[in-house]
């Protein structure tokens, strides 16, 4: 039976394919039948998975001492009843027989069933232990698999699987990039939280907010992804199917079209030439960034070394991270931004849990709190600086205080390769991102003492507006062209132009085509997008004539009135 379902469409494009399912909880799961004649081995292999988590529980259980005997003790006591929870243990070999399947996919179902009995509790502090099932289960599924260290099973269909899932961290996204998927479909997120983000930076169509997609849609499904209109089709009959083959084609014309400008400078049809940088997360990014013809690297995100691992990157390991990016681009500008954890890019090993993680303890605030670790970080990018033009971005800054504690503690780790007689870029340039309000507010001070600037746009409309990104239920709130997040911006670009400091755009407001115009009468001249991004923006910029689009810019400004705000975008852009 057809069907069509409908979310937020993050990255566009057409894809046809087959659905490749993937589990609720970090681990990937597969889903498969178990012949009728092993079932009875299947639920076997079950019990023993459970048994051995129990004795594993026991054993912790026995050996915890001292003080926090009583604390440890009782939360290995939750996650043993939880364990024992028929709805859990019971239920799922039940799922098995019924359904014929492996029990590593009947797990994770009946942990779906517990978790949402759990979003029932009206108390906040039992309904928020939905943490420990996962806990509980993940240590079921590794049981069953044999090691902790497991490898995701292979996509039965290569280069034509489409992946369905009810949730991506964007360390999941980092992982699923080694494999050859031509989708990504979620039932949770929003436009600008960084699993969008990461999964827009792989250049394939991606929907989030699909709400049930993953209940609805069986393994191996053919599926229509329209990523452009946020639109999934399940099962489409032969003429649907034939019409969006034909819409395929005509994007990957236009995509070719595109790479004719691949090597044309970015200039205005007034004569101003603009910076076209690229966004990446890994140094394996390069090689998609050289296809875009990007003239530099705005945006390192450092962060995405230290994910999908147990322990931390070693000083060396991050040094020649980032020592190839900086010799791949052969003396084009590459900004590194110092890791930008927390919020939902955590450490694997971090236990920290904050009620509100956008505010808590994340980017700039987290590497004060761990200066060893920063100050491993630090000396890797200072040694690096001597292979290519590296700089150092700061995220999240708020006040003076971060950025004289920030600077001492780049000077600290100089100090400390002076000592080792190892050479570096003294003159490495530092900067900051403007993506809090606090910042933007206060621009001379962050002006004074930094060498660029950087505007985040999806942090600062975030924070302007008191949204979170992540959260699907309020995206529709997250405006760009909210006056106040367009005057911020203007702000800082005007500011900073003014006072002849740098200034960047590399939040998601640079890569979309609809605001690069707007950007340029603000007097943007540095854009960093994803690399997948910017033949579409370099098409914009050849088109745009900065004396002409300047004075609706400044109209957009005065307005006050959604409705009219985007009758003059839309002139704008004609």
């Amino acid at each position: 039976m057809s069907f069509t379902l409908r979310g937020v469409g993050v990255s566009g494009g057409i894809a046809i394919g087959h659905a490749h399912l993937v589990s609720h909880v970090t681990l990937e799961v597969a889903h498969y039948a178990v012949p009728q004649s092993e079932i009875e081995n299947e639920v076997a292999r079950l019990d023993s998975a459970f048994n051995m988590v129990r004795a594993e529980l026991d054993s912790l259980h026995a050996s915890v001492s001292g003080p926090a005997a009583a604390e440890y003790g009782a939360f290995l006591d939750l996650h043993r009843m939880i364990l024992d929870d028929s709805t859990l243990s019971v239920a799922a070999k039940t799922y098995v027989t019924q359904n014929q399947c492996n029990a590593e996919w009947a797990v994770t179902q009946q942990m779906n069933v517990l978790l949402e009995q759990f979003e029932q509790i009206e108390d906040d502090y039992l309904r928020e232990r939905k943490t420990d099932v996962v806990q509980v289960v993940e240590r079921v599924l590794k049981a069953l698999l044999g090691h902790p260290g497991y490898v995701p099973p292979p996509v039965k269909h290569d280069g034509d699987s489409i992946l369905v899932a009810h949730d991506l961290s964007p360390a999941d996204v980092i992982q699923y990039k080694r494999h050859r998927f031509t989708a990504f479909l979620t039932d949770l997120g929003g436009l600008t939280s960084h699993t969008a983000i990461v999964a827009r930076s792989l250049n394939i169509p991606s929907i989030v907010a699909l709400h049930h997609a993953r209940q609805l849609i069986r393994d191996n499904d053919l599926l229509i992804v329209d990523g452009s209109q946020g639109v999934v089709i399940i099962n489409p009959d032969k003429h649907v199917l034939s019409e969006y083959r034909s819409r395929q084609s005509q994007l990957e014309l236009e995509k070719r079209k595109l790479k004719r400008i691949k090597t044309t400078a970015a200039t205005t049809l007034d004569g101003c030439s603009v910076d076209l940088f690229a966004n990446i997360e890994l140094p394996q990014d390069i090689e998609q960034v050289k296809e875009s013809g990007a003239t530099g690297i705005g945006l390192f995100r450092s962060e995405f070394l230290f994910l999908n691992r147990d322990d931390l990157p070693t000083e060396d390991e991050q040094f020649e991270a980032y020592r190839t990016v900086a010799r791949k681009m052969q003396g084009l500008p590459v900004t590194i931004r110092t890791f930008d954890l927390g919020a939902d890019k955590n450490l694997d090993s971090a236990k920290r849990v904050a009620v509100n993680p956008a505010l808590g303890l994340r980017a700039i605030r987290l590497s004060l709190a761990e200066p060893q670790m920063f100050h491993t970080q630090l000396r890797a990018i200072l040694r690096a600086s001597r292979h290519g033009q590296i700089r150092i971005l700061v995220p999240m800054l708020s006040c003076v205080s971060e950025i004289d504690q920030t600077l001492r503690l780049i000077e600290n780790a100089k100090q400390s390769l002076r000592e080792e007689k190892i050479t570096f870029d003294e003159k490495i340039q530092v900067g900051g991102m403007i993506e809090i309000p606090a910042a933007a507010l206060s621009l001379d001070i962050f002006m004074r003492k930094l060498d660029f600037l950087s505007i985040g746009t999806n942090d600062l409309i975030q924070y302007t507006l008191a949204i979170d990104r992540t959260d699907d239920s309020v995206a529709h709130m997250y405006d760009p062209l909210h006056p106040a997040v367009l005057r911020l911006v203007a702000h800082v670009i005007r500011s900073a132009s003014r006072a002849k400091v740098p200034v960047a755009v590399c939040g998601e407001m640079a890569g979309d085509i609809s605001f690069t115009r707007l950007l340029l009468g603000f007097g943007l001249r540095q854009f960093s997008m994803h690399p997948a991004q910017l033949l579409r923006v370099k098409q914009e910029v050849l088109r745009s004539n900065v004396p002409v689009v300047t004075p609706l810019t400044h109209k957009i400004l005065k307005a006050d009135d959604p409705v009219k705000i985007h009758q003059l975008l839309k002139k704008l852009n004609d």
